[in-house]
């Protein structure tokens, strides 16, 4: 018996329409309507009526014979959602363009950036225009970075060597970051401090009594993650030999360091009761007993020569 209706188009699928559609029906982050026609499309491919897709997928016969004639004219691209009728763009490229480069290679007279404001007022648009340019593009004039490149001579070497002493620390050695904070201003309230609250954040009086600086010296261990620290009411290299002997006594093993640079004065290399050079800014070994590759970098200046020191002897 022949089969009723109209002739349908007949629907034959390539590799690549197939692996396409089938994504776009499986994939978990697709859209459900076009995950919908996907399916249409691959149950029509089978040979199926538009009535058995329709019945198997709970939609309408309608719906899976809109989306065959559409897949069968327009292939894949028939998927998508024609355009919606609305009014015209009032801002072209060009004008999209010229936000953009003013944005970037000018500034305006009278401020150190560009404003929504400023920018919609130069341009003859609304600020709610110059927002989405700008966020469509990334732009944002408001914020400035900093960064710094060192002049050290010998910056990739030490780099490498604090990298090693972290991935591969000497035997039976303790890998210690020292630093410390400087100038820690210890403040007082006129007022006590008045707790959060529903609906009140925490509120504290704007006055201030001073009591005077403090500084604080510390130093983490990177295996354990225990930090050593102590406070001291001056910021000198003998704060520094003092809070570094502590940190190495508490040890009590072969301890490689690692120091960052600061604002204490040189001093020439002591010994602490540790057996570790107190010099700040150096990477040194215990005397104890010296480690294979346990010899590491000597801060010093941009200027200075590069220097090492090595475990002494016992």
């Amino acid at each position: 018996m022949a089969a009723r209706g109209r002739p349908k188009a007949e629907l034959v699928l390539s590799t690549e329409e197939r692996l396409t559609l089938e994504r776009l029906a499986n994939r978990r982050k697709s859209a459900q309507a076009m995950a919908t026609r996907a399916r249409i499309v691959l149950n029509c491919a089978k040979g199926d009526t538009n009535r058995d897709v329709a019945t198997r997928l709970g939609v309408s016969e309608a719906m899976v014979g809109k989306w065959r004639r559409r897949f069968v004219e327009h292939r894949l691209d028939g998927l998508s959602d024609d355009p919606r009728p609305g009014a015209p763009r009032t801002v072209t490229d060009d004008q999209i363009e010229a936000v953009v480069v003013k944005t970037l290679e000018e500034k305006p007279t009278d401020a150190t950036h560009w404003s929504t404001r400023s920018m919609a007022k130069e341009m003859g648009m609304s600020r709610t225009t110059i927002n989405r340019i700008w966020n469509a593009f990334g732009l944002q004039p408001h914020r400035a970075e900093s960064f710094k490149l060192s002049t050290d001579p010998f910056f990739i070497e030490k780099v490498r060597d604090i990298v090693g002493l972290y991935l591969d620390p000497p035997e039976r050695a303790v890998v210690l970051c020292v630093d410390e904070k400087s100038q820690i201003q210890a403040l007082n309230r006129f007022q006590p401090i008045l707790p959060m609250m529903p609906a009140a954040p925490e509120r504290r009086s704007h006055d201030y009594v001073r009591h005077g600086t403090t500084s604080l010296f510390a130093a983490l261990d990177m295996a354990t993650g225990k930090v050593i620290g102590s406070m001291k009411k001056r910021h000198r290299a003998q704060e520094f030999k003092g809070s570094w002997s502590r940190s190495t006594r508490r040890c009590q093993t072969t301890s490689p360091s690692i120091s960052s640079s600061t604002t204490t004065p040189p001093t020439r290399p002591q010994r602490s009761s540790g057996g570790c050079c107190a010099t700040r800014g150096s990477i040194c070994t215990s005397s104890r007993r010296r480690a294979r590759g346990s010899t590491w970098w000597s801060g010093g200046s941009a200027s200075s020569p590069r220097r090492r020191s090595s475990a002494g002897r016992t």
